[in-house]
């Protein structure tokens, strides 16, 4: 077994792909539309889906905004420098939430940044 993608309910399709895509520099992997069930999917990641887990950006086309509630805690992406990828992020319009540094209890260096429907996504610096 292994973790094929991870979905997410997004309020405004064309946002969340330019945020995932153009902020993050993931690359739309593929795209359909269900007119039946009234929602499109779109999958994101940075490889193919057949290497590796990828993120299901769900749009009902009915329902634009969505409680998060206090379930949700985070997708987290591995990257080479965290300061460098924050200010990459920053560039490209990304919200920062929490700045570059230290894990409060450890040594990991992370961040988190935002999306546009407020999900939230740390970077995790590599060993």
């Amino acid at each position: 077994m292994r973790i094929l993608h991870t979905m997410l309910r997004v309020g405004n399709l064309d946002r969340s792909v330019a945020f995932y895509t153009e902020v993050l520099g993931m690359k739309e992997l593929r795209r359909k539309e269900y007119p039946e069930g009234r929602f499109t999917n779109v999958f994101v990641g940075y490889q193919p889906e057949s290497r590796g887990a990828v993120l299901e950006l769900t749009f009902n086309w009915d329902q634009h905004e969505y409680d998060l509630g206090d379930g949700y805690g985070h997708v987290a992406l591995a990257v080479d420098d965290v300061y460098a990828a924050c200010e990459r992020i920053r560039q490209r319009g990304g919200r920062i939430t929490r700045e570059p540094g230290p894990m409060k209890h450890g040594s990991t260096i992370l961040a988190f940044v935002e999306d546009p429907d407020g999900y939230k996504i740390e970077l995790l610096e590599r060993d």
